[in-house]
């Protein structure tokens, strides 16, 4: 046998659940590592999301990998199929459900998973955008070994970005898309090789947080400027955009700044024109320089914004 089909014929072999850009990019990682993939499982996209990320049932179709998109991964027909498969590990990178432990257990080799924060910290829904909502000024995406719980098991590595002042979650989401594809190019050898070092996953030492509601976008003005701006920044586009009810119509804030100088004394918290200029107070007197303000998806200036609330 040539020592290229001597390397051919000890590939490992996996099967991927993946979504959304992270999926694509570590799929494609796998497949420069000389991983085998033999079936990916992702999601039908849903019509009513969305959908501004990349394929990863395209990227699996160009390279002729078998694709399949179950509702339910408990489903017995995808075991059947995974375990047909005879996969050495189980990856997933950003796949929406939880996959069970018997179904994990097929892999020989060990089942991994791709988490969009620095573990133990932000296990759970959404990472990046809890992560800005909160301020924080960095995360990054960890390797992990999946267990019963979500994003609990032991970690393989971690690559951190920072978040800064104005960093929106699109903007951070991106970042963190690269870090994933550095610390799966990073720790793939290792895990195949069968040597990868375990860290503990400290759980205590972390957090928990489940997935967001399009009501947690509502703007609470009487909050302080710097929280209402992070949870500006938290959901704007693409994601759905902090919102607030004024005179029975929905605004939506799209691009905002903090502003820099003080408010004029007295103004009430909540969208405001000021000198020509779409403000939204807040509660310790500063306030948000709003640069885009939405109606029905139409923007909105601060003259058309007076003449519909006067």
């Amino acid at each position: 046998m040539s020592t290229q089909a001597n390397q051919a014929a000890q590939a490992p072999r996996a099967v991927v659940f993946a979504y959304h850009n992270v999926g694509v990019r570590c799929l494609q990682v796998l497949l420069a590592r000389g991983v085998e993939v033999a079936l990916v499982v992702t999601h039908r996209d849903n019509p009513n999301e969305n959908i501004w990320f990349g394929s990863v049932a395209d990227v699996a179709a160009e390279h002729g990998i078998p694709v399949v998109t179950p509702e339910d991964p408990a489903d017995p027909v995808l075991a059947e199929r995974v375990r047909a498969a005879a996969p050495d590990f189980i990856f997933s990178f950003y796949y929406r459900h939880m996959i069970p432990v018997a179904l994990l257990d097929i892999a020989p080799q060990g089942a991994f998973n791709m988490h969009g924060s620095l573990l133990p910290k932000y296990r759970g829904r959404v990472p990046v955008n809890w992560a800005v909502l909160h301020g924080e000024t960095e995360t990054g995406a960890t390797l992990h070994e999946m267990a019963l719980k979500p994003d609990a098991g032991a970690i393989i590595d971690q690559t951190s970005v920072p978040i800064l002042p104005d960093d929106t979650a699109g903007e951070v989401f991106e970042k963190v898309t690269v870090a994933a594809e550095q610390t799966l190019w990073r720790g793939l050898p290792g895990l195949i090789a069968g040597n990868a070092v375990r860290h503990p996953n400290e759980l205590a030492a972390g957090s928990y947080f489940g997935g967001r509601k399009p009501e947690d976008g509502r703007i609470d003005w009487s909050q302080p400027a710097q929280a209402v701006y992070n949870l500006i920044r938290a959901v704007a586009p693409p994601y759905p955009g902090a919102f607030t009810d004024v005179a029975q119509r929905r605004f939506v804030v799209t691009r905002a700044r903090l502003s820099r100088t003080r408010v004029p004394p007295g103004l009430p918290c909540g969208l405001q024109v000021v000198d020509n200029a779409l403000l939204g107070i807040c509660g310790d007197g500063n306030a948000i320089v709003i640069h885009e303000l939405m109606l029905d998806g139409k923007p909105v200036t601060p003259e058309q914004f007076s003449q519909l609330n006067h």
